[in-house]
């Protein structure tokens, strides 16, 4: 509001006169403040009184007697006469009363019971600013109570949009500072100070001599870690713990779970557990009493610790309440600080299922190997690499550096020694030959008698596992259906070999100078191969990967004209793991090939409606962290002139000594060849000079040999699909605890139509008022038993007065659009909530 002057008091005045009906206001002027001036008051429709305090009687008699048509301004230089005193209360009562100091205008204004008033004048120096004042107004405050014009008046100062204490308290947290609090000093500069302490004991139980904002920070965190320990809390902490919890914690998980705060709540923790020194206090604290306290970070560095010394004591059978080591590592993840820690909790988990084969049993036979490997095995290399490829990225890998040394071993030594060997042993019988199709079959098996143009996308050393991880995320692209297939690939299994084997021939030879030949042909370069590919098929083209990625559409589109074959090579991982300086980022390079491909199917089928892909591979490669040992080296005693490679040697005769096998040359290519390929039956490597040794391929071996085939088919357009959704399963209507747990289910399982969401579950009031904690459920099953996709979630409701016969609600909303899904009402029925009746 402006600042009163005649002209404004005048102009309120005139706005009471309006209309036909008469009109009469009184005004009394305690301090006499406008005795001077009242007949210069511009009135234009009504005339001034004066009142004395002896001429009542007549007074009463001339306006009701005398004079009953003309609009009077009562004007009274003195206080208003107690009701016995005062003649004209009842003509009072039927007339208006007009009030020219501060607050008594803004009651007025505002609609605020006069009751109120000495509260509105004990903070009239906040309505002395123009700003703040129209703030309070456009907060529109619908019910003025002590309460709610207090905690307008620190809205105001907070600069929040709504009259709103919780939001009051959150501007004020998250200042930058605690101490020396901005905020504070506004409200003690305004007198609203020990309101705002009143207020912090009313809605969170916080009292205090002194009161500080680092002592209620404290209450809350420690009131926090209290509801969600299943242990007592330290005693030294007792004295801290709030008989409202419900409201903190609903307090809290709003905080945390905000986009804009949480960094702020992350960094209000790290101080309360310093001041409290807490890490050391709840060091005798079970991780089992903590698993559903996330207040503290390094309450995760707790439970990690735990899992990892379990881990380490190859304790796969540990539980925690019940859960198994990846179910905690899983629901640790989803929880406030699971980001903080998401890198542990996967590679632990990943370090969990390979301590699993610490007795790893393989079959003897070739198809049982084959077989084995691609139902389950494969997933021990899978787990292998995503182990190193979380264990990379840790900043500080101290403490998980004997975990990685127990899994080195395992991997190493009760894995690759145990399947390589009777894989080796296995593969020199004549059923090896038939139990995969042959990789020189591919193009007459996948491409002759496809009847549309064909993308073949050749990865260079993407193995089995790698594309298995590839095939599972096609699963989840909706536009996508793939195939998953396997192939025996050729010995030695590398690049030049591999990739001629995947062209269309007749005959494929080695020359006695170990140059590869198709059809009598090189096809060492791009250029040469797409030769051999057009004599087989003149519509056909082959293009490297890293040239088709800096076109642009129109080039691509112009590619792809007339094309009936499109080989694509892809060079990701063996760029990387064939040079020593980058050979420890392969898993890396992984990853990134199987991001990229998926990109790549995504493209084509955009930019030049190419709907049929097959992914496949040259060679896979095995790849083990530590270093050799010269232990793991097989001296060289090939003759001169011999092809000597890491894993492989190619000569006139075979290689004798122990350790090495050695098959002809002609039983893989389907030829005469005389040559024979010697290899090392386990993961040890010949001796040789120069290039990296945690990555090696060439030879014999799953991991080399059994090559992915993908048969993709994609669909052009837009395919509907849609939001997973939950729904409640406890038959709740009335709330009659202050804790309260629910079960909800998943309805569906994920699939390629059906997307998972993270949903915010909450209850709230009529108003809109949340009066529970906010619990956040991420809805990612793909569990088709039902029982599997339940869960269950606990709420924490404010300790406060419930209205039985107000509405109140459980609601859910999808995070990611932003939409309410669920709502159901119930009945707060909490007979003793507000301090158990005794504080009202």
């Amino acid at each position: 509001m402006a600042e009163l002057n005649l002209k404004q008091i005048a102009d309120k005045l005139n706005a009471e006169f309006t209309g036909d009906t008469r009109k009469l206001v009184f005004w009394y002027d305690d301090n006499a403040e406008f005795a001077d001036d009242i007949d210069t008051l511009e009135l234009n429709n009504a005339k001034v009184y004066h009142l004395e305090p002896d001429n009542q009687f007549y007074t009463k008699y001339f306006l009701e007697r005398l004079d009953r048509t003309t609009n009077y301004l009562i004007y009274a230089p003195f206080p208003k006469p107690p009701v016995r005193d005062n003649h004209l209360a009842d003509t009072i009562k039927y007339s208006k009363e007009f009030f020219a100091d501060r607050a008594s205008l803004l009651t007025v204004d505002l609609g605020i019971d006069e009751k109120y008033k000495p509260l509105i004048q004990k903070y009239i120096k906040f309505f002395g600013a123009k700003d703040r004042t129209q703030r309070f107004y456009d907060l529109e405050i619908e019910n003025f109570t002590r309460d709610t014009i207090e905690i307008a008046l620190m809205s105001v100062l907070c600069k929040t949009r709504t009259a709103s204490f919780e939001e009051v308290v959150r501007v004020v947290l998250t200042d930058a500072d605690l101490k020396d609090n901005k905020f504070l000093a506004e409200f003690e500069k305004y007198d609203i100070l020990p309101a705002f302490w009143r207020l912090c004991e009313d809605q969170f139980g916080y009292t205090d001599v002194k009161p500080t904002l680092e002592k209620l920070v404290v209450t809350m965190f420690v009131t926090y870690t209290e509801r969600y320990m299943d242990a007592e809390v330290p005693k030294a902490w007792k004295n801290y713990v709030s008989y409202k919890s419900g409201n903190i914690i609903a307090f809290l998980d709003n905080l945390m779970n905000s986009l804009l705060y949480r960094g702020r709540y992350n960094e209000l923790s790290e101080v309360v557990a310093t001041g409290l020194n807490a890490s050391s206090a709840l060091e005798t604290i079970s991780p089992e009493d903590l698993l559903r306290c996330d207040t503290f970070t390094f309450i995760d560095r707790m439970i990690i610790h735990w899992i990892t010394e379990r881990l380490l004591a190859e304790d796969t059978g540990a539980k925690l309440n019940g859960m198994t080591i990846p179910l905690v590592c899983q629901e640790r993840s989803k929880m406030h600080f699971g980001e903080t820690y998401k890198e542990q909790y996967q590679l632990l988990e990943y370090a969990y299922y390979l301590i699993l084969q610490a007795n790893y049993n393989c079959p003897d036979d070739f198809i049982g190997i084959v077989n084995q490997y691609r139902e389950s095995d494969y997933l021990i290399d899978t787990h292998y690499r995503n182990f190193y490829s979380c264990f990379d990225k840790l900043k500080d890998s101290t403490a998980f550096e004997r975990l990685r040394d127990l899994i080195e071993n395992i991997y190493t030594n009760e894995y690759l020694a145990e399947i390589i060997p009777k894989w080796n042993a296995a593969i020199i019988n004549d059923e090896s030959m038939t139990a995969l199709p042959m990789q020189r079959d591919f193009y007459s098996r996948y491409i002759r008698n496809s009847k549309e143009r064909v993308v073949v996308i050749i990865s260079d050393a993407m193995r089995y596992e790698t594309g298995r991880t590839l095939w599972a995320r096609l699963q989840d692209d909706e536009k996508c259906s793939a195939r998953l297939e396997a192939m025996l690939g050729v010995l030695p299994s590398y690049t030049r070999l591999g990739m001629a084997t995947l062209l269309p021939h007749k005959t494929i030879e080695m020359t006695d100078d170990y140059r590869l030949l198709v059809d009598g042909a090189s096809c060492d370069d791009l250029k040469q191969r797409e030769v051999v590919l057009q004599r087989y098929n003149p519509n056909s083209r082959c293009i490297q990967y890293d040239d088709l990625k800096s076109m642009k559409r129109d080039a691509i589109r112009q590619l792809f004209v007339g094309m009936d074959v499109i080989y694509i090579y892809h060079n990701q991982i063996d760029a990387r793991g064939d040079k020593a300086n980058t050979e420890n980022e392969v898993f890396t390079a992984c990853e990134e090939a199987i991001n990229e491909i998926h990109d790549l199917i995504r493209q084509l089928t955009d930019h030049v409606s190419a709907t049929h892909y097959i992914v496949t591979a040259d060679h896979g490669f095995i790849y083990k962290r530590d270093k050799l040992q010269e232990s793991d080296k097989i001296a060289n005693i090939s003759e001169k002139g011999s092809f000597v490679n890491r894993r492989f040697i190619v000569s006139d005769q075979s290689i004798l000594g122990d350790g090495i096998a050695s098959l002809p040359l002609s039983r893989i290519l389907g030829n005469n060849d005389t040559k024979v390929v010697s290899f090392p039956i386990s993961s040890n490597v010949f001796k040789v000079a120069g290039g990296g040794q945690n990555y090696v391929h060439g030879g014999s071996s799953p991991q080399e040999m059994i090559i992915p085939v993908l048969d993709i088919k994609t669909e052009k357009g837009h395919k509907e699909t849609r939001t997973v959704q939950i729904a409640l399963i406890s038959m709740v209507q009335k709330i009659t605890n202050l804790i309260t747990t629910l079960d909800f289910i998943q309805n569906e399982p994920i699939s390629d139509v059906l997307k998972g969401t993270s949903f915010k579950i909450v209850f709230i009031s009529e108003d809109n008022e949340k009066i529970s904690n906010e619990n956040i459920y991420i809805a990612d099953k793909k569990d088709a038993d039902p029982q599997k996709r339940m869960f269950r979630l606990r709420f924490n409701f404010k300790n406060k007065q419930y209205d039985k016969s107000k509405r109140y609600y459980l609601v859910a909303f999808d995070e990611t659009t932003g939409l309410e899904v669920l709502r159901h009402e119930v009945v707060m029925d909490i007979a003793f909530a507000n301090d158990f009746g005794f504080n009202v």
